[in-house]
């Protein structure tokens, strides 16, 4: 039986941890698991607290807030499974999540990273992802497959090669990872698990889609809906993940495209939304990516 190490972050969020670690706890049927908490800077550190109530798990505090991959990747150092299942703080397992995912690396050699289907937590029946179609480079688009449809079955026969995992719930082969490395901790927030899925790939593995495990989603807790910090890391690593991945004709396409077409739009619609200091942030976004280099680990945030 291969082992598994389940590692979660937590940004202020405790009790939203809590719901899940009491999610794993009521449908955990898999024996070899280990489970991981990196708290990431909160402002009260519940760590203490969590270590009287959960013993036997494993609880790291970090005194600056390294992002989604940095936090991820402090997990990893204390991490001894095979098989590494990344969740978001905000999910919420369900029976069998864990060893119907183990079975898809077990039984194919290739795979090196396996997302199941995610459902809205809020709204049980609507799916959010079933698989992502792959990245037009020329564009920085792609789809998420099912999105925002009632599931249906519809899409419980698409088990296999879809275009990226979800940063959600992903379960990564510790060969892989080995190959192909960790999330690049620059990026911070957003487009590093696509990132990771396009290392992972040139590494030699596939990337998958498993139907039959499912997990809850309540989506964009820590950060929230609307706010400066997304919608600063939305722009900036759109054009980190293109001068990361994307050929040279593709990469210039798309400066143009982002430039004469994706700017002036959104500028535009930060008026019309009343988004006060959000224009300054795109340009901040765009500035970072002319001065710094793609390995620049200066976020340019203001925090």
């Amino acid at each position: 039986m291969k082992s598994v190490s389940i590692i979660t972050v937590n940004y202020n969020q405790s009790y939203v941890t809590e719901q899940l670690l009491s999610s794993i706890y009521a449908t955990n049927t898999y024996a070899a698991m280990e489970i991981i908490v990196v708290d990431n800077a909160s402002k009260e550190n519940p760590v203490p607290a969590w270590k009287d109530k959960y013993p036997e798990l494993t609880f790291i505090r970090s005194e600056t807030n390294l992002g989604f991959a940095g936090g991820n990747n402090l997990g990893v150092k204390a991490a001894s499974g095979d098989y590494l299942f990344f969740v978001n703080n905000d999910t919420e397992f369900t029976t069998n999540l864990v060893s119907t995912l183990v079975k898809v690396l077990d039984e194919h050699d290739k795979v090196g990273m396996v997302s199941p289907k995610i459902r809205y937590f809020d709204q049980p029946s609507m799916l959010q992802y079933v698989g992502f179609t792959p990245m037009n480079y020329y564009t920085m688009r792609n789809r998420c497959i099912g999105q925002f449809e009632t599931d249906n079955g519809q899409y419980d026969h698409t088990a296999g090669t879809t275009g990226y995992i979800h940063g959600a719930a992903m379960m990564v082969r510790r060969e892989a990872m080995e190959k192909g490395g960790l999330m690049a901790e620059n990026f911070f927030l957003y487009y590093e698990e696509m990132d990771w899925c396009d290392h992972i790939r040139r590494a030699g593995y596939q990337i998958w889609f498993e139907p039959s495990a499912l997990i809850y989603h309540k989506e964009s807790v820590s950060v929230g809906r609307v706010s400066g910090l997304k919608e600063y890391f939305m722009n900036r690593n759109r054009l980190l993940f293109i001068r990361r991945n994307a050929p040279l004709t593709a990469r210039l396409f798309f400066y143009t495209y982002f430039t004469l077409l994706v700017v002036p739009r959104n500028i535009i619609n930060y008026a019309r939304k009343g988004y006060k200091g959000f224009t300054s942030l795109l340009l901040r976004a765009i500035w970072w990516n002319i001065t710094e280099s793609k390995d620049s680990k200066n976020l340019g945030y203001p925090f």
